[in-house]
């Protein structure tokens, strides 16, 4: 019995009906020079607005953030109810070799395709995590802004290229997304979720990673025995790819490490929490140090240290 490569959705949306997948691409192969342009404007804004924000007092922008989150997880959860469904429908019926070498995900799939293109186009908006570190004063780490900025130009890069492999990717960073963002939310929105949330957020962060790193690993076995014509992906997408997921497993198992494990961490003191997108994938960070209380007595233990010592 034959089975249709596209999943039965219960019901599909005249813009994701609508999705043409020939004209998206054409658009962003033409504009893909611009990604360079996005990431160095990027830069400047957040190293220069460091800059100014040296001698200023800080934002709080509760409000605001939380409903950046709010949006942010909203549309990660829609995203993974979209998509999730192609992956295992392929998986269950095609098998792993379809998952990885064949794009049916956007050449076939309206539904599927039209979300794979927001998520590259979400990675532009998601820049705008770094804003509110920079103008609340909280530590700009490197794994934020070097995650930030590899992600948007890989899955630039590869919606260019229809890599077969990046459903798995964007279903992965879709349903982290959907976690991490709804637990800042709360976090702004001056709920307390146990710290074992996050802890577990950080897990699947790193897990996200190993299977990337899996993925590649069987993509380049595919593309040695199927052929390039057979798989659909290059070499050099699975070399950036790899490069990508192992660096993040590394900067994110270090983070898990000071964050949970460290001497510190055992001490109860409190570190700084961040959050990851990942692409495939997501990622995006974002400082749990929502409340500026801690900040605040802080200040004050050291003005009055500073008046003991003067005495």
């Amino acid at each position: 019995m034959n089975v249709e490569i596209t999943p039965n959705y219960s019901y599909i949306f005249d813009f994701e009906n609508e999705f043409i997948h020939q004209d998206t691409r054409v658009w962003m192969v033409k504009n893909w020079t611009y990604v360079f342009y996005y990431c160095g404007i990027y830069m400047a804004v957040i190293f220069g607005g460091q800059y100014y924000m040296q001698n200023r007092p800080r934002f709080e922008l509760r409000g605001l953030l939380a409903i950046w989150n709010t949006l942010l997880a909203m549309f990660s959860i829609m995203g993974a109810c979209r998509t999730a469904p192609e992956l295992v429908h392929v998986l269950r019926h095609y098998g792993l070799f379809h998952s990885v070498c064949i794009p049916s995900f956007i050449e076939h799939d309206r539904v599927s395709g039209f979300w794979t293109w927001l998520f590259v186009l979400s990675k532009l908006p998601e820049l705008g995590d770094t804003v509110f570190i920079v103008l609340r004063k909280q530590p700009l780490i490197f794994l934020h802004w070097y995650h930030h900025i590899t992600v948007l130009m890989y899955s630039w890069f590869s919606y260019t290229e229809y890599t077969a492999s990046a459903r798995w990717f964007i279903v992965m960073n879709y349903c982290v997304h959907s976690v991490m963002y709804s637990y800042y939310a709360l976090r702004a929105l001056n709920f307390k979720p146990p710290r074992s949330i996050a802890m577990l957020i950080t897990t699947l962060q790193l897990t996200q990673m190993v299977v990337g790193c899996a993925i590649n690993i069987w993509a380049h076995g595919f593309l040695q025995t199927a052929g390039k014509n057979s798989c659909n992906i290059s070499e050099m997408n699975i070399k950036l790819s790899i490069a990508m997921y192992f660096s993040y497993f590394v900067l994110f198992a270090r983070f898990f490490y000071k964050t949970y494990l460290s001497t510190n961490a055992r001490k109860g003191k409190r570190p700084i929490q961040v959050t990851a997108s990942s692409t495939a994938t997501s990622g995006q960070y974002i400082s749990s140090s929502i409340n500026g209380k801690s900040d605040v007595q802080s200040l004050l233990a050291g003005q009055a240290t500073s008046k003991i010592k003067a005495q």
